[in-house]
C-alpha cells in the first residue's frame, strides 16, 4: 500500500537528499501543494469558475419550470347574472358551460387534461416525480463523479440528458401518465449537475477564492431562476411546451462547450492516480504571471482501496466512519428542512393572493441578496451559528403566513420573501459546508447525499402546496415547523471557518485527533 505521506511536487532545483526518510521531511498537503503551483486566482481560473457555473442556470430552470407548466390557471364565468357562479365558486360544482378558462387551455397541464377537479395527488404528482428522479439520479450518479467518470463528465453527461430529456416531454406528452414520467427522467439526470459543478468549480482554484467562487454558482442558480418568469410571461397564451423547448436548447450547446473548454478537477485527477493529466490541468489553469514551469512532479500515490474506490464503495467508507456518519446525518437532516421550504415556497405562490409572475420574480431576486450576503461574508460567518439563526428566522416567517385577516394578507408575500431569503442563505450556506466537512476522495459522494436530502424535501413540497390550496396551514405551516427543528441539528457539527481541506480519511481523522489533544492539553 502506497504511503500517502510522499510529496507532491517539488521544485525542480531541489536541494534535499533523496535518502531522507518521508516521515522526516517537512511534507506539504495536497492543498497546499496544489495552491501554490497555480498561484493567485487569475483569469484561466475565472473562466473556468464561469464555465463550470453556468450549469447551475439551466439546473433553475428545469427545477422551477413546474411553477408555470403545472399551475392552476385563473377562469372567468361565462353567464351573466349567474348568482351561483363567482370568483368564490368551486369549478366542480357548477356546469362546464357557466365558465371558461381565461386563457387556451393548453396553456398549462392542469387545464389542457382537464384536471382542475383531479385529487390533489395527482396535480401534484408530476413535480414531485420530477424530485423522485433527482432522489433516484442522485443514488446511481452520486458516486461516478468521485469514482470511474470524474467532475466533468458527470456534469457533461448530466446537463446532456437533461436537456434531452426535457425535449422528450414537449415532444411526446400526450396525458398526465407520460408527462409524470418523462419528468422523473428529467429529474433523474438534472441530479449531479449542482454537486458536480460546485466541487469541481471549487477543485479548480486556491483556498482563498474557493468560497466566493462556490457562491458564484448560487448567482447563476438565481440568474436561471430569474429567467424563468421572463420566460414564462413572453410565452403566455402559448402552450406550456414552448417554455420547454426554450428552456432545454441552451443545454446541449452548454454541453458541447463544456466538452472542449473545461478542465477536470487537479485534485480528482492526482486521487486517482493520473498525475501527468493531474500536472497539465494545474499549469493550465495557473496564475498568467506565476511561475508554475519551475514545478515538476515527483510523485505520489494516494492509498487505492480508500480514494480509487469502486462506485459505491465510498459510500461505505462513509458509514463506517462514525465521525463521517454523524456529520453526514446532521447535514442531511438540515438539507431536507431547507429543501422543504426551497422547493416548495415557490410552488406555493399560486396559493397566496398575489400575481404569481410577480411573485416568481421577488423570489427569483431575494435569492440574488441571499447570494451576495453569502458571498461577502462567508469568510466571516461561523456556519454552525448561521444556519441555526436563518433556519429559525425562516420557520417563523413561514408560520406567519397561516395567520388571517386583512392585514396578514398584505404582509404574506413580504413574510414569504424572508422566509424564502432565508431558506435560500441556509443551502448556500450548508452547500459550502459540506465542502468543509469532508475530504476530496469522498466529497462529491457527501454532497450528494446532502442535496439528496435536499430534493427529497422537494419530493414532499408539491403534495402539501397542492394539500394547502384550501388551507394554508398544510403547506406554509408545515414548511416552518419543518425547517425550525431540522436546523437544530448544526449543533451536531464542528465548525470549519478557515479551515485547510483534508484529501484523505487518514488525514481529517488525523486533524481529529490532533485537535483534541490540543483541546485537552488546555485543561
Amino acid at each position: 500500500m502506497a504511503d500517502s505521506t510522499h510529496p507532491l511536487l517539488t521544485l525542480a532545483d531541489t536541494g534535499e537528499s533523496e535518502d531522507t526518510p518521508p516521515l522526516v521531511k517537512h511534507l506539504p498537503s495536497l492543498d497546499s501543494t496544489i495552491e501554490s503551483v497555480i498561484g493567485n486566482f487569475g483569469w484561466p481560473q475565472f473562466l473556468q469558475a464561469v464555465l463550470v457555473s453556468i450549469a447551475w442556470t439551466l439546473d433553475a430552470q428545469q427545477t422551477f419550470i413546474s411553477v408555470f407548466t403545472d399551475a392552476h390557471p385563473t377562469w372567468h364565468c361565462t353567464q351573466l347574472g349567474d348568482e351561483s357562479c363567482n370568483s368564490a365558486s368551486n369549478i366542480c360544482n357548477l356546469p362546464t358551460n357557466s365558465w371558461a378558462w381565461d386563457l387556451p387551455a393548453d396553456t398549462s397541464i392542469l387545464s389542457e387534461w382537464n384536471l382542475e377537479c383531479a385529487a390533489s395527488f395527482v396535480s401534484g404528482l408530476p413535480a414531485s416525480s420530477f424530485f423522485t428522479g433527482c432522489l433516484v439520479g442522485g443514488l446511481v450518479l452520486s458516486t461516478l463523479a468521485d469514482s470511474s467518470l470524474g467532475r466533468k463528465n458527470v456534469l457533461l453527461l448530466s446537463c446532456l440528458m437533461m436537456s434531452l430529456s426535457s425535449l422528450l416531454t414537449m415532444i411526446f406528452s400526450t396525458n398526465i401518465w407520460i408527462y409524470t414520467a418523462l419528468k422523473f427522467l428529467c429529474g433523474f439526470f438534472r441530479s449531479a449537475i449542482g454537486t458536480c459543478a460546485l466541487v469541481l468549480s471549487s477543485e479548480l482554484v486556491g483556498k482563498r477564492w474557493r468560497g466566493q467562487v462556490g457562491v458564484g454558482g448560487f448567482f447563476c442558480f438565481s440568474l436561471g431562476f430569474l429567467s424563468l418568469p421572463a420566460m414564462a410571461y413572453m410565452n403566455r397564451g402559448s402552450s406550456w411546451r414552448s417554455l420547454y423547448l426554450w428552456s432545454s436548447i441552451p443545454g446541449i450547446f452548454y454541453s458541447i462547450l463544456v466538452h472542449f473548454f473545461v478542465r477536470e478537477s487537479p485534485r480528482w485527477l492526482f486521487v486517482n492516480g493520473r498525475e501527468e493529466e493531474a500536472m497539465a490541468t494545474l499549469k493550465s489553469i495557473a496564475s498568467t504571471h506565476h511561475g508554475s514551469s519551475n514545478w515538476n512532479f515527483s510523485g505520489m500515490c494516494f492509498e487505492q482501496e480508500t480514494c480509487n474506490a469502486n462506485l459505491y464503495s465510498t459510500l461505505k467508507i462513509l458509514a463506517e466512519k462514525k465521525w463521517a456518519c454523524r456529520r453526514l446525518s446532521a447535514v442531511s437532516v438540515i438539507a431536507f428542512g431547507a429543501g422543504l421550504v426551497y422547493y416548495g415556497m415557490p410552488l406555493a405562490l399560486g396559493n397566496l393572493a398575489f400575481n404569481l409572475y410577480l411573485g416568481v420574480t421577488f423570489n427569483a431576486l431575494s435569492e440574488l441578496p441571499a447570494a451576495l450576503f453569502t458571498f461577502f461574508c462567508i469568510g466571516k460567518l461561523k456556519r454552525k451559528n448561521s444556519i441555526l439563526v436563518f433556519t429559525t428566522l425562516s420557520g417563523v416567517c413561514s408560520i406567519m403566513c397561516v395567520l388571517k385577516g386583512k392585514m396578514w394578507t398584505r404582509l404574506q408575500i413580504g413574510l414569504e420573501l424572508v422566509s424564502f431569503f432565508s431558506s435560500c442563505t441556509v443551502v448556500n450556506i450548508m452547500l459550502l459546508y459540506t465542502i468543509e466537512l469532508f475530504p476530496t476522495c469522498v466529497r462529491n459522494s457527501a454532497m450528494s447525499i446532502a442535496r439528496e436530502a435536499l430534493v427529497l424535501g422537494g419530493v414532499f413540497g408539491p403534495m402539501l402546496v397542492a394539500v394547502g390550496r384550501k388551507d394554508g396551514f398544510e403547506s406554509f405551516g408545515v414548511f416552518g415547523l419543518a425547517i425550525g427543528c431540522c436546523g437544530m441539528f448544526a449543533a451536531c457539527l464542528p465548525e470549519t471557518r478557515g479551515a485547510t481541506l483534508c484529501d484523505t480519511m487518514e488525514e481529517e481523522e488525523h486533524k481529529l485527533q490532533k485537535a483534541s489533544c490540543n483541546w485537552v492539553g488546555e485543561f
